[in-house]
């Protein structure tokens, strides 16, 4: 490809699929994006979310790494201040040595879940206010230069597991800047700020042991299928998804029902959502990834490919592939 791409697995358990058939689906997602030269799969924390399965995180990981080669995998991400910063160190220091030169860990300050889960998490309501410290922290103890006088990660210690600021807003992009660490932008689910974010992280980026440059890593959803009616079809299955899981209160709906729900104001946040997504054919989407790029201002791409079924999914990362091949790669 020519420019670095990888991707995003939100794990998603379909309605009527198990969190064992997600995985296995995330499984057989990493193996096809590995055969088509994707750079990285990340997975996202979140807790009490009925239709997501990578809550435990480094977990997930392991068990991908087990049946995977070659590609790079790690959190997009680990929303830090739910956890200690030597629990984390020691998962992924765990990790980097069971799969050498292959793990990523992206870090969040966001809870992930919402006030009654962060409670059932222990997480303190003010932990986020020691993000940038806890990152430090976290970083002391991955290079072997622990900042807990006498406290070391093991296994983790010296692992140099490159680390990664993802946000959404202007706090992460001057973090990340200022502590000379890359920057990934969520932009497939929150785009208001992108180009404002990643202009301040260019201005303001000091270099560091991990990063000489600035490096933008920006997410965006793909939704590439055989013919532009199917990947329309698709994306409206994804949309009714959206709007049951953030708005369904729980409830099992038919597709009726999650119409509904979208023509009574789910759809105007849902569209929000999913200001930047690539849909249709190979072509089509190849020509939005590359006017997105720019957009961006992004040294990498990473997608979220959005369907309603594994195959589908599948599909999606060929043709993606695909499109990035035909564009010159």
């Amino acid at each position: 490809m020519r420019i670095p791409v990888s991707v995003l697995d939100l794990a998603p358990i379909a309605r009527g699929e198990t969190a064992s058939s997600s995985i296995a689906a995330s499984v057989a997602l990493a193996q096809r994006a590995e055969e088509h030269g994707y750079q990285r799969v990340w997975y996202a924390e979140h807790h009490n979310m009925p239709s997501i399965a990578s809550s435990a995180t480094s977990v997930l990981i392991s068990h991908v790494g087990a049946q995977t080669r070659t590609i790079r995998l790690g959190a997009g991400g680990v929303m830090l201040p739910n956890h200690s910063p030597l629990t984390i160190a020691e998962q992924f220091g765990t990790l980097e040595a069971m799969y050498p030169g292959r793990i990523d860990l992206g870090l969040g300050r966001a809870p992930g879940s919402d006030q009654n889960t962060m409670y059932a998490l222990r997480r303190n309501p003010n932990s986020a206010d020691r993000f940038p410290q806890d990152v430090l922290e976290l970083q002391g103890y991955l290079t072997g230069r622990t900042k807990v006088p006498g406290v070391d990660a093991i296994p983790g210690k010296g692992s140099d597991v490159p680390l990664y600021i993802l946000g959404s807003s202007m706090f992460g992009a001057t973090l990340a800047a200022a502590l000379g660490l890359p920057y990934a932008f969520a932009s497939h689910f929150a785009p208001q700020m992108l180009e404002p974010a990643v202009a301040a992280y260019r201005r303001e980026f000091k270099a560091s042991d991990q990063l000489a440059e600035p490096y933008v890593i920006a997410g965006v959803n793909v939704v590439a299928a055989d013919t532009t009616e199917q990947a329309q079809e698709n994306l409206q299955a994804v949309k009714r998804n959206l709007a049951i899981g953030l708005f369904g209160r729980g409830q099992r709906l038919d597709d009726a029902q999650a119409d509904q729900l979208l023509a009574q104001g789910a759809g105007t946040h849902v569209n929000s959502m999913l200001t930047h997504t690539a849909l249709g054919t190979p072509a089509e989407v190849g020509e939005y990834l590359e006017g997105f790029l720019k957009t961006a201002d992004a040294d990498e791409l990473i997608v979220a490919h959005q369907a309603p079924t594994t195959e589908a999914r599948l599909r999606s990362v060929e043709l993606t592939a695909q499109a990035l091949e035909d564009l010159g790669a």
